[in-house]
């Protein structure tokens, strides 16, 4: 591993650490799942596979799928905003892939998840997750951003860069 790694049972200063990051966390989740005026809402009903967004708001109600990638498009923004309040599961196929163009940053994308995240083998994955549960990236799965949950974030041969 490089970087930092922290957990709640790991010596001090880290339960510290953790207590201030997890409040950022809930007050980010809270700020983004607090938008209103959304772009769009129940966007393919649930599954954005194959799809190219602009920035904006996107809500659903239920859980969101990307089994075949999404590519999010800034049109030459970089300083776009995408914020996804998703009430349910965030599910990422195996393999699948979210591309950004137009020049999106990874840490102006926002995926506000009050259910799971699972991010399948070796999908590789942009924007910071913040995740009411858990998280899970499942064996080679790729992170450029943040991986943040309330209650825990499951790793299994990972890479996660910060962006």
């Amino acid at each position: 591993m490089t970087g930092k790694a922290y957990a709640a049972d790991y010596a001090v200063p880290t339960p510290a650490k953790m207590i201030t990051a997890v409040s950022d966390m809930q007050t980010a989740f809270t700020d983004a799942a607090g938008r209103t005026n959304p772009t769009a809402t129940e966007l393919g009903a649930g599954d954005i596979s194959g799809m190219t967004l602009t920035p904006g708001l996107y809500k659903w109600g239920t859980g969101v799928l990307i089994n075949a990638g999404v590519t999010l498009n800034c049109q030459g923004n970089a300083n776009a905003v995408f914020i996804f309040q998703i009430a349910q599961t965030l599910t990422v196929g195996n393999g699948a892939i979210v591309t950004l163009s137009g020049g999106c940053q990874a840490s102006n994308i926002f995926w506000q998840v009050s259910g799971q995240t699972t991010l399948g083998t070796t999908s590789i994955f942009k924007g910071i997750i913040l995740d009411q549960t858990a998280i899970v990236l499942n064996t080679g799965a790729s992170l450029t951003g943040r991986a943040l949950a309330q209650t825990a974030v499951t790793l299994n041969a990972n890479t996660v860069t910060t962006p």
